[in-house]
């Protein structure tokens, strides 16, 4: 098991102060890593951070501002020293008919979900090459699989994120920083809130996953802890999909998430 301790380690998570974010949090703390936790809302970031037993970092920032990537970066270096495993999860997601889009949305969606997420690893990147490690993991989506209905902005962005992950591998491999995509599923988190209460899609989503259950942000933390480990050293431009076999046997339902 020494092989997923992440002791002495430094980590960023982005989107830390709920849902998968937190959960992620919690894991890599509990697996030894000091946290540096960074979302918009102080109070949020201030609760979990006393959860956490190795000394947490509270870096509240919107990643929607385009100065932000910097700014998170040199604070996290500052307090840290290095970083050295970084998880992109802060996300922003539209759920509408793609004939309703407007330019303002699309542009929201991808500076959060794509420039934000790139410019802040490219921030970090220096510190991991110094040390000649690092792991990135970035969140994407089941919605970059298989075609989801009334999202083809977020499934762009999610694309594109998956995209990036591969061509960041190739070229910072050489360094010793490996980078993965981990794609949660149905995960019970506050962006599925109003669509669970619809009559009927608790149930649809269960027909639609293999394992017949919905997923929880646990679920996403534990392969992200991997991901970060020493036991994932020979696992670099994947993106492992963590949807109970949604993405592999979807069609076999029917429908679309």
């Amino acid at each position: 098991m020494s092989s997923f301790s992440l002791v002495g380690r430094a980590a960023v998570v982005t989107g830390a102060s709920r849902g998968i974010g937190a959960a992620t949090a919690r894991a890599l703390d509990d697996a030894g890593a000091r946290v540096a936790l960074v979302a918009r809302s102080n109070s949020d970031l201030r609760a979990l951070a006393d959860e956490l037993t190795n000394d947490p970092v509270v870096i509240v920032a919107d990643l929607a501002d385009g100065q932000s990537p910097n700014a998170i970066a040199e604070h996290a270096l500052d307090r840290l020293g290095h970083v050295d495993v970084l998880v992109n999860n802060a996300g922003v997601g539209v759920r509408t008919d793609s004939i309703e889009l407007d330019g303002v949305t699309v542009d929201q969606i991808h500076q959060v979900n794509v420039r934000s997420l790139l410019l802040l690893t490219t921030a970090l990147l220096p510190s991991m090459i110094e040390r000649g490690r690092g792991s990135v993991v970035n969140v994407s989506s089941v919605s970059a699989r298989v075609g989801t209905p009334r999202r083809s902005a977020y499934a762009a962005s999610k694309g594109a994120v998956d995209a990036m992950t591969r061509s960041l591998a190739m070229e910072y491999g050489p360094q010793g920083i490996r980078f993965n995509s981990v794609a949660p599923g149905a995960i019970v988190t506050a962006m599925w809130e109003r669509n669970r209460a619809q009559p009927g899609v608790v149930e649809q989503i269960e027909m639609q996953t293999a394992l017949r259950r919905w997923g929880t942000p646990d679920d996403i933390a534990s392969v992200v802890v991997f991901l970060a480990s020493d036991a994932a050293a020979y696992v670099t431009a994947q993106t492992i999909e963590v949807d109970g076999g949604m993405a592999s046997t979807l069609d076999l339902y029917g429908g679309a998430v």
